[in-house]
This record gives structure tokens, C-alpha cells and sequence, in this order.
């Protein structure tokens, strides 16, 4: 079996879940604090204990839901195999072979999602990563339906509607180097190798 690439995490991913859980997380724990009051009041915890129990299930519901966005921070990465990528979220994995690729690029973030032509609640999350480089990867044609892709994954996958994916990770240099060698060199090389192999020793007629 190949040996599987590092990993590079999704920036858009770490940088969103990143802005959200820590709020989240204070939340929750505001929410159990109210409990204390209601639990130490004699009335309140005898009579109506509902009150403080509910309340306490939930900071403890929503401060458990902040901790697992923040273990979901290393579920959303980009991986390379040596006859395709893999691209793995939250809630979508799917591989994709070298063979749909047509071309790689680098593209700026804010010049691929200009701020002021986009939302608002869009241009809180580019802002900060308008200035970080991305890669373009063209494709002859999406692995899934684009309408399937755009459910499950972040609007800055996409700058339209053609085949393609906008993939921003910190170590982009190191991302594109190990990409081109996949696809022109190593595991692609293997196989062909492989493959006359095979064929050097079947007879010949």
C-alpha cells in the first residue's frame, strides 16, 4: 500500500471553527453557572428542580458541542495519495484522481473573494485571510454534483461554477511541490512502471 502523504488543514475550516467554539464554550458555561443560584435557592431546588436541572443540561449540552467544534479543527484536511487527493471535512471525505486535474495555479484570497462584492457575514471570514495564498485546482469535471459539494462544503471551495476547487492551507509551497511530484512523478510513475512490468511478462506471440 502507498504511504499517504503529510496533511494539510483546511485553513477555512480551523479559521472559522477557531472564531466560533471559544464563544461557544463561554456560553455554555454561563449557562451552567445560572444553575448554582437556582440549585442553592431551598423553593427552587425542592419544588421545582426541573429549573436548575435544565439548566444545567443545557450549558453542559452546549459547552460539550463547543469541545467537539474544536476537535473537528483536525477532521478538515487535504491529503495526497499517489494516485489522488484526498479531501476530508466535517462531513465529507472524497477522494479525487490526479486524472481529473487539469492545472494548478496560485490565486490571492482577497483578489478570488474581493470583500466588498461579497456578504457581510462572508466578509467578517475573509478579511482576516484576504492576504494568504490559495491554490486553484481545475478539474475536467467535479468528483459529485457541484450542487452536492456546495451543501456540504464552504462557499470559499468555489469563485464559480466551473470545475474546480479554491484549496487554502499555511504550507501552500510545500502543498503545490508535493502535488506536481504526485502527478508527474512519483506514485503515477509507480504504477507505470508497474503496469510494462506486467505487461514485459506475459508471452509473446
Amino acid at each position: 500500500m502507498a504511504k499517504a502523504g503529510r496533511r494539510y488543514p483546511l485553513v477555512i475550516y480551523t479559521h472559522m471553527i477557531d472564531r466560533w467554539w471559544p464563544a461557544i464554550l463561554l456560553l455554555g458555561l454561563a449557562l451552567a453557572s445560572l444553575a448554582w443560584p437556582l440549585y442553592q435557592d431551598p423553593f427552587m431546588r425542592l419544588a421545582q428542580p426541573w429549573r436548575w436541572q435544565a439548566m444545567a443540561w443545557l450549558g453542559g449540552a452546549v459547552t460539550l458541542a463547543s469541545l467537539v467544534m474544536a476537535c473537528f479543527r483536525k477532521s478538515a484536511y487535504v491529503q495526497l495519495f499517489h494516485d489522488h487527493l484526498r479531501l476530508a471535512t466535517p462531513f465529507l471525505r472524497m477522494n479525487i484522481s490526479y486524472r481529473r486535474i487539469l492545472r494548478t495555479t496560485t490565486v490571492s484570497m482577497g483578489a478570488t473573494f474581493p470583500p466588498r462584492s461579497i456578504s457581510s457575514w462572508r466578509r467578517e471570514i475573509i478579511e482576516p485571510i484576504a492576504g494568504m495564498t490559495a491554490i486553484k485546482i481545475e478539474l475536467n469535471a467535479f468528483p459529485l454534483p457541484l450542487s452536492a459539494l456546495r451543501f456540504f462544503l464552504s462557499p470559499f471551495f468555489f469563485k464559480d461554477r466551473t470545475p474546480h476547487f479554491i484549496i487554502l492551507v499555511k504550507d501552500w509551497m510545500g502543498f503545490i511541490t508535493e502535488l506536481d511530484s504526485k502527478r508527474t512523478g512519483g506514485g503515477m510513475a509507480v504504477q507505470k512502471i508497474a503496469d510494462q512490468s506486467i505487461l514485459s511478462r506475459l508471452p509473446k506471440q
